[in-house]
């Protein structure tokens, strides 16, 4: 018999306050979600940033165009799915959506810093962290004492100046 207990808290875009604020004001749209120790899912994150983009134009603000929507479920799954793999404990995800940018931060508990595996197609997993990067603009990781956050800057508009250079687009 197992006698570990699920503890996930997941709070649906529709049941938050996200949207006091219009998007006139400049506030971010916000949702976050809270797993415990061995709740998390790769399939709940995707869910729930669906969830949130299609709650978005509700609020008022343009609807995020489909590709954007798929590089960001690629850029959640594989964050939460790296959380899960490489760091014990609970962890979390928010998502902000301003006018220029979706943001995807994912925490966990592990202190080591994520590094990009070098390119190899003969190896079976690894890739997580280079597609993240690929589909984002920016990736940023921040320590902390306890664990990391990591956040996927996902443009709203593509601008060549600022959009990454090594981006390619993934067959839909």
């Amino acid at each position: 018999m197992n006698t570990k207990k699920e503890h996930r808290m997941v709070i649906p875009p529709k049941k938050q306050t996200v949207d006091r604020q219009g998007p006139e004001a400049g506030s971010p749209l916000c949702y976050g979600a809270i797993w415990g120790d061995g709740a998390a899912r790769a399939a709940d994150a995707r869910q729930a940033l669906r969830a949130f983009l299609g709650h978005a134009p509700r609020t008022g603000r343009t609807a995020v165009p489909t590709a954007l929507a798929v590089d960001a479920e690629l850029a959640a799954s594989e964050l939460v799915t790296n959380a899960i793999l490489h760091a014990p404990g609970p962890c979390g995800m928010t998502l902000q959506l301003s006018s220029d940018e979706l943001r995807i931060t994912v925490w966990d508990s592990s202190t080591e810093k994520p590094a990009v595996k070098k390119a190899d197609p003969r190896r079976i997993g690894g890739h997580g962290l280079r597609l993240v990067h690929t589909v984002s603009d920016r990736v940023v990781v921040a320590l902390r004492e306890t664990g990391k956050r990591i956040t996927a800057h996902l443009p709203l508009t593509p601008n060549q100046s600022t959009t990454n250079p090594g981006r390619m687009a993934l067959p839909g």
